[in-house]
C-alpha cells in the first residue's frame, strides 16, 4: 500500500486555480492544505464555484492575511505546514 501524500497548495497568482487543483487531489487520496498567501479572496462567480469543490472535498482553506471568509493563520503555523508537507505547490 502507498503512503498518503501531505500536499501543500500555496495560492498566490490565481485562487480559483489553486482551490480546483486543491479539490482534483483528493482524487488520487492525498491530504491537501491550500493556503491563500497574498492577498483576500475575491468573491467572484469563479471564485465562489471552486469554494463549493473545497466544501465537498473537505479542504478547510486557510490564510495568511485577514480574510473574513477564512481561518486565518500566522507564520509559525505557516512554517508547520511548510515543514510537514511531502511536496508544495504555488499556483
Amino acid at each position: 500500500m502507498s503512503k498518503t501524500s501531505q500536499i501543500l497548495v500555496l495560492a498566490q497568482r490565481d485562487h480559483a486555480e489553486a482551490m480546483r487543483v486543491s479539490a482534483g487531489l483528493t482524487i488520487f487520496g492525498h491530504e491537501i492544505d491550500l493556503i491563500f498567501t497574498d492577498r483576500v479572496v475575491e468573491e467572484s462567480e469563479e471564485n465562489l464555484a471552486q469554494a463549493e469543490l473545497l466544501e465537498l472535498t473537505d479542504i478547510e482553506p486557510l490564510s495568511l492575511l485577514d480574510d473574513p471568509n477564512i481561518k486565518r493563520i500566522q507564520a509559525p503555523q505557516f512554517t508547520e505546514y511548510l515543514n510537514n508537507a511531502d511536496h508544495v505547490i504555488n499556483l
